[in-house]
């Protein structure tokens, strides 16, 4: 038992390593800066940069009644692309995943700490956990690739009248979510 906890230190590492990783996709999910639109015409954009996320779309205004003005994005939506609508799904299930293995993973290193009655379930208990970080990895990675793309060949979205937000951008940009999110899903990869 002792030879087993003195080497599960690299399995620790990945299980920190996975639990940051699960901290950053959740935080990626509930920010608004997936896309940034830069507009000309700021007479209600008046900071001249929107920001598009898959929950919400946001800008500052000083001429509407509220500085930041705020419209949910719905799956239901008919306006939204495909690849918003992929993203919600794909995100949360990220999320869940992500949590089932960092849980699988905990109870592992609980295994190899502290009590090593069968071998079996400790080796099965790291590759479930390992294989549930892998899934969550690609459940992540695969949204933020894909509005990347969807950024940089400059896809603009249908919004209605009452988003107060323009047909097209002048130009877009990839937010810090997208960033930030492919370090995490990297970090996820790692750790599986």
């Amino acid at each position: 038992m002792i030879y087993v906890a003195h080497t599960a230190h690299w399995q620790f590492l990945g299980l920190l390593s996975g639990f940051l990783a699960w901290l950053l996709i959740m935080t990626i999910t509930g920010i608004n800066e997936w896309r940034l639109w830069y507009v000309d015409d700021v007479s209600i954009i008046t900071s001249g940069i929107a920001w598009v996320g898959i929950w919400r779309a946001c800008f500052y205004s000083h001429v509407l009644p509220e500085t930041e003005n705020c419209q949910s994005i719905n799956i239901s939506d008919s306006f939204i692309p495909t690849e918003i609508q992929m993203a919600q799904v794909l995100m949360m299930l990220a999320v869940i995943f992500g949590l089932l293995g960092n849980i699988t993973a905990a109870l592992a290193m609980r295994m190899a700490y502290f009590s090593v009655e069968d071998r079996r379930y400790m080796r099965m208990s790291f590759v479930l956990a390992g294989a549930l970080c892998l899934v969550t990895a690609v459940f992540s990675l695969v949204p933020l690739l894909w509005n990347m793309s969807s950024v940089l060949n400059n896809s603009t979205i249908d919004f209605p009248p009452e988003f107060n937000l323009p047909v097209a951008p002048v130009r877009q940009s990839v937010g810090a979510a997208i960033i930030m999110g492919i370090l995490a899903s990297a970090l996820m990869l790692v750790s599986g």
